[in-house]
C-alpha cells in the first residue's frame, strides 16, 4: 500500500505476500502511477541518493529486499533546473499544450549539447522558450527528447514536456507505432524502386565516429522505401523512407550500405566516385550536386497517439528551401 504525505514524500507499507522483492522493483511497482514521474531508472537514482528510508534507516540499496511489515518513504526532491541554459533561439512550432511539443527543426541545429556543441542547440532554445512548463523528468526540468534528428536533417520532430507525455511516447517509439516518413535525395536509381533494407547497425569496424550495416555486435534495423522521381536518366532519384525501427543514422547508413547515398552527405555520399555520372549532364549539374553542402534528407511527416488525450495527430512539413531548390534543379536537366 502506498500513500503521499506531502507533495513530496511517499511512504509505502509492504504486504507480507511482497516479502523478498527487490526494494527499487517493489518501489517502482507501487509508485510509478500512470504518470510515468518516477520510473525505475528515477526510483534507482533516488535510493542511490538516499533519499529512501526502511523503516526509519536510509536504504542506498537498489537490490536490497524487504520483509513483510517493512515500513518504507521515499522523498523526492523538488525537480532541478537543467544544467543546460535557455537560449533565445527562434522555433517553428506546428503545435504545442501542456504535454508537449510539436517542431520543425531546420538543418543545422544540434538536439541536444554534446562535446563539439556545448549550447545553441535544440534543447537550449526549449528551454529558453517554455521554461517553467518542464514539470521534471527524470528530477530535472529539461525537454523529454524521445528521438532525433541529425544536425543537418531537416523536419518534424515531438518533444515532452511533462513525465507523462515522456513515458508515453517512449513507450509508442519503442513499440515502432509512430508513423515516420522522409525525403531524401540519393545518388542512382534504386532497383527494386520500392522495397525494405534490412540489415543490423552498429559502429563501422574501422572508423569509431560513422555507423556501418555490421555481421556482428549492431542493432536490428529496417527501412522501407519507394522511388518517387527518377532524375538525369537514373543520375539520382527522391525517395520517400519509412523508419521501421530507429537507429543512429539509419536511412544514410541503409541507403550507402545499398549504393545509393545521400546526396551531399559529407560522412556516407561519397560524391567524389559520382563526378563520371554527372559529367554527361554538364559542368553546372557536376557541381550543383556534388556541393550540395549537407544530406537531402527532411523528415516530412510524424504521426502518433497523444500520450495524454488518446487522439490520434499527424505533421506534414515542406521540404526546406535549400533541398527545394536542389529538386527544381533536378527536374529541369
Amino acid at each position: 500500500m502506498a500513500q503521499k504525505d506531502n507533495p513530496a514524500t511517499a511512504r509505502v507499507a509492504v504486504d507480507p505476500a511482497q516479502a523478498g522483492e527487490r526494494l527499487d522493483r517493489l518501489l517502482t511497482a507501487m509508485l510509478s502511477g500512470d504518470d510515468g514521474a518516477l520510473s525505475r531508472s528515477r526510483i534507482k537514482t533516488l535510493i542511490e541518493g538516499g533519499h529512501v528510508t526502511r523503516n526509519g534507516a536510509v536504504c542506498t540499496q537498489p537490490s536490497a529486499k524487504v520483509a513483510g511489515g517493512d515500513e518504507l518513504a521515499v522523498t523526492i526532491p523538488a525537480a532541478e533546473d537543467p544544467v543546460p541554459v535557455g537560449q533565445d533561439i527562434a522555433l517553428d512550432i506546428l503545435f504545442e499544450d501542456e504535454h508537449l511539443i510539436v517542431l520543425d527543426k531546420p538543418a543545422g541545429l544540434v538536439v541536444h549539447p554534446a562535446p563539439g556543441n556545448p549550447d545553441s542547440t535544440l534543447v537550449n532554445a526549449l528551454i529558453a522558450h517554455c521554461g517553467p512548463d518542464f514539470t521534471g523528468i527524470g528530477g530535472v526540468k529539461r525537454p523529454g527528447i524521445v528521438h532525433r534528428l541529425d544536425k543537418d536533417t531537416s523536419g518534424v520532430m515531438v518533444v515532452a514536456k511533462t513525465a507523462e507525455a515522456h513515458a508515453g511516447l517512449v513507450a509508442q517509439f519503442s513499440e515502432r507505432s509512430v508513423d515516420r516518413a522522409y525525403r531524401a535525395v540519393v545518388w542512382g536509381l534504386p532497383m527494386p524502386p520500392a522495397g525494405t533494407i534490412e540489415g543490423d547497425i552498429g559502429r563501422h569496424p574501422k572508423n569509431r565516429k560513422k555507423m556501418a550495416v555490421v555481421t556482428r555486435g549492431g542493432k536490428p534495423a529496417r527501412t522501407g522505401y519507394s522511388t518517387l522521381t527518377v532524375y538525369g536518366g537514373g543520375v539520382a532519384a527522391l525517395i520517400e523512407c519509412k523508419l521501421e525501427t530507429g537507429r543512429t543514422h539509419q536511412i544514410r547508413v541503409h541507403l550507402t550500405h545499398a549504393g545509393h547515398p545521400l546526396v551531399g552527405d559529407p560522412v556516407y555520399g561519397r560524391a567524389a566516385g559520382r563526378r563520371s555520372a554527372v559529367k554527361s549532364l554538364g559542368e553546372d549539374a557536376a557541381r550543383v550536386l556534388t556541393e550540395f553542402p549537407r544530406q537531402a534528407l527532411h523528415a516530412f511527416r510524424l504521426g502518433f497517439t497523444h500520450p495524454v488525450s488518446g487522439q490520434h495527430i499527424d505533421f506534414e512539413t515542406e521540404i526546406l528551401p535549400d533541398m527545394a531548390e536542389l529538386i527544381r534543379f533536378l527536374e529541369s536537366i
